[in-house]
């Protein structure tokens, strides 16, 4: 203000004058204090405790993300216990956060999931890692899981998931075309495409009859991430006390390594035997790779196992917003079916039908007029994502952040911000193809940025790109006549809240 009375007022200012004005424009580009973490807004210990299971916030972490910006702004801090939380929901702190996270990125600690690994004697996997084991395990998946040309081996076997998909949803129809609880069967297309991935072989997803050892590995990642959150919350000494929520978590993670390591020990044991009939032997799925490196099989086995899961939920949730969000938006729908067609063209298969999308025109497509990011901004799968600065304190936002503090990321906050996206709460695609609005490149970020970035991202891109278009070429999507509005919840991750059923009528 100084400055810019000072210009307004002595245009022909005399020596002094002019110092004056120097002095002020140091004085506004001045750094001011930082101030003590102490100083940082935020609900008292009570206050977010009495949020947290008295009014289901495990279940609507994303809902208090919201409500902590109106309450304290674009930071604030939480405690639970002996664990304080710095939350940050701002992109351009967020930006901050990230780029201070070291050579080797930690995540939230996820106590529970590693308490679990050292009392059966499992190793950390990808999710579960830090430090330079972490970075050995992401060096050699990268290879085989980011790279385009190594991600495009995997097109045919995941078109022939879809194809399997596919005929489970016209099976699945009622006589008005009404499919219910799609997200169960995304959810099952989500694990064979995985599966498919990391095994090269079929487990039975989407058969008539489901295989019943693979019907029980679903249920076993469901019940896992909701006792993951009420785990992680009960302090050790609880456990004692209500043993229930941590038996049953522990139940459930035994089934998924045993499930992981017999479909693993299978495919090895064919291998062995080709080998021993002088047979050549060469895969092209993931398992295949890390039993080919130096790793102990107890690194295979956890990796397996955490990739196994990771990318169940990634695909199912986004696959039933997508639909969901599709039906509603007819307009957007016949768009985006357009736009499929035209990059397929006139191409026919062998049997004169029109041929499915594949890898490249998935890459043709990819940020095109429906880029797969809209999908994503609504619900991102992992509404919150947290860092730990091991190696220093920080400064964010004008605050001393000590080091070993864990940041909340609010993914969920900052996707749907009223100042970075106009009408936030609204489906709308056409807002990534205006041209003269950009949006800040960490206000929506649904696979992390970084080092540690989600690494099954083009894979996941892959599968779901492939799903929507060929159910956008097969049917035209309709609400259910007697559906209601659905709403996400958190279980660890975002998911529908209720059922969605979707009418899939043939074109």
């Amino acid at each position: 203000m100084l400055q810019q009375a000072l210009r307004v007022s002595c245009r022909s200012a005399s020596p002094l004058v002019k110092w004056m004005e120097r002095w002020a424009e140091c004085a506004s580009a001045r750094p001011q204090a930082v101030k003590p973490l102490g100083d940082m807004p935020g609900p008292s210990v009570a206050s977010f405790a009495w949020d947290l299971f008295a009014k289901r916030g495990l279940s609507r972490l994303h809902e208090l993300q919201l409500e902590g910006v109106r309450r304290y702004g674009p930071m604030w801090k939480a405690s639970f216990g002996p664990i304080l939380t710095v939350h940050v929901a701002d992109p351009a702190l967020i930006e901050q956060v990230l780029r201070k996270e070291g050579q080797h990125p930690m995540r939230s600690d996820l106590s529970s999931w590693k308490d679990y690994r050292r009392l059966r004697g499992h190793h950390y996997g990808l999710l579960t890692s830090e430090g330079e084991e972490w970075q050995s395990i992401r060096s050699l998946l990268g290879k085989h899981m980011l790279r385009p040309k190594a991600v495009e081996a995997y097109d045919q076997t995941l078109n022939s998931v879809v194809d399997d998909l596919i005929t489970k949803l016209r099976l699945r129809r009622s006589s008005q075309g009404l499919v219910t609880d799609i997200a169960s069967e995304f959810y099952r297309f989500g694990l064979e495409g995985v599966s498919s991935v990391l095994f090269e072989s079929r487990i039975g997803c989407l058969d008539k009859i489901v295989p019943e050892e693979t019907e029980r590995f679903i249920q076993c990642i469901n019940t896992m991430f909701v006792m993951t959150l009420l785990t992680m919350a009960m302090p050790s000494w609880m456990h004692q006390l209500f043993p229930k929520p941590w038996n049953v978590f522990c139940q459930c993670w035994d089934y998924m390594f045993d499930f992981a390591k017999g479909h693993i020990d299978q495919r090895m044991a064919a291998e062995a035997e080709k080998i021993a009939r002088g047979e050549e032997v060469e895969g092209r799925y993931l398992t295949y790779f890390l039993s080919r490196t130096s790793l102990p099989m107890k690194t295979v086995y956890s990796n397996v196992t955490e990739l196994l899961l990771a990318g169940v939920d990634t695909i199912s949730s986004t696959l039933s917003w997508s639909l969901y969000e599709l039906s509603r938006h007819q307009a957007v729908q016949a768009s985006l079916r357009e736009e499929v067609l035209s990059v397929l063209g006139g191409s026919k298969g062998t049997d004169g039908s029109r041929r499915g999308p594949d890898a490249s025109a998935e890459g043709h497509n990819q940020r095109s007029t429906q880029g797969e990011l809209l999908f994503f901004r609504l619900y991102p799968v992992i509404p919150a994502n947290a860092r730990v600065i091991t190696e220093r304190d920080i400064q964010v936002g004008g605050y001393l952040i000590p080091k070993n503090t864990l940041i909340t990321l609010c993914h969920y906050a900052t996707s749907r911000d009223p100042a970075v996206f106009p009408h936030p709460d609204e489906f709308l695609p056409q807002r990534w193809l205006n041209k003269e609005q950009s949006h800040h490149p960490y206000a929506s970020v649904p696979f992390g940025v970084g080092k540690r970035s989600c690494i099954g991202r083009r894979i996941a891109e892959l599968e779901l790109y492939l799903a929507v278009a060929r159910i956008l070429l097969e049917f035209d999507i309709k609400p259910d006549p007697e559906g209601i509005s659905v709403k996400p919840m958190t279980r660890t991750l975002l998911v529908p809240e209720n059922v969605i059923n979707l009418q899939f009528t043939e074109r």
